[in-house]
């Protein structure tokens, strides 16, 4: 790699952890690439990535970032899993940490917080923007639907007793 390539991969990694909303570090040693692959499918899926990362050239580019204090964790085989939405990379990559024991995550960061490995998964188990977004629309059309429901009813009302007295009527 010559210093224009590693340039341009510094600044790559700077547009990553700018743009992200959560970037998630693991060390994959031991993983083959089939299984990489299957990570990235995944990632991929949820809108994240997955991004085998060199620890000096990320030590670099992290520097004079809010996290730059997690650069202590950029050794040995490292790859970052990463998305906009906070909760996508990491539901992911806790999920296949737990499927491949091999795939051992170390923490990352959101934005200015810092996470350890207990912090990522706790993060994990928290529900996406997607599932809180439905969860919303659902509690506001709630009121709505429960509105239309006793402003219906009396005229149901009205029209059971009008078609029983006709009912009647015609016995």
């Amino acid at each position: 790699m010559d210093r224009a390539e590693k340039a341009q991969a510094v600044e790559e990694l700077k547009g990553i952890f700018s743009r992200s909303g959560v970037v998630v570090l693991g060390h994959y040693a031991g993983l083959t690439v089939a299984e990489l692959t299957t990570l990235r499918r995944r990632l991929r899926a949820e809108n994240a990535g997955l991004k085998v990362v060199k620890n000096r050239l990320a030590k670099i580019a992290l520097d004079g970032h809010p996290a730059a204090a997690q650069d202590k964790l950029f050794t040995g085989p490292t790859a970052i899993a990463y998305s906009e939405d906070p909760i996508a990379a990491t539901k992911v990559a806790v999920a296949f940490a737990k499927e491949k024991d091999k795939f051992v995550l170390v923490g990352g960061f959101m934005g200015q917080t810092l996470l350890d490995e207990s912090g990522v998964k706790a993060l994990a188990t928290l529900p996406s923007l997607d599932e809180l977004r439905g969860k919303l629309i659902g509690l506001i059309q709630a009121p709505a639907t429960k509105i239309a429901g006793v402003l219906q009813a009396p005229g149901g009302q009205l029209a059971r007793v009008i078609s029983a007295y006709a009912s009647k009527d015609a016995a």
